[in-house]
């Protein structure tokens, strides 16, 4: 029987997104941005000016709209293609 490679994508990628969702308070980013500009309103996400998930320096975290971050996430995969 041939695998399903489908439904084992739609399975990992909904694991992922829950996973992520029930954790997203120990997430780096967050935290540092909570220590530094306060709480995160319902809605916002924290962005990376420059586009590295690994600097988590205070300048360059800034509390955006989800729909903003999102958007600045597909600019950037739309120009890699």
């Amino acid at each position: 029987m041939a695998r399903d490679w489908k439904a084992e994508y739609k399975a990992r990628a909904e694991y992922l997104k829950n996973y992520r969702r029930k954790n997203k308070d120990k997430d780096a980013s967050r935290a540092r941005a909570r220590r530094s500009m306060g709480n995160i309103p319902d809605g916002h996400e924290v962005d990376h000016k420059d586009g590295n998930p690994m600097n988590n320096s205070r300048e360059n975290l800034k509390i955006v709209p989800r729909k903003v971050n999102r958007a600045k996430g597909a600019r950037k995969t739309n120009k890699m293609r």
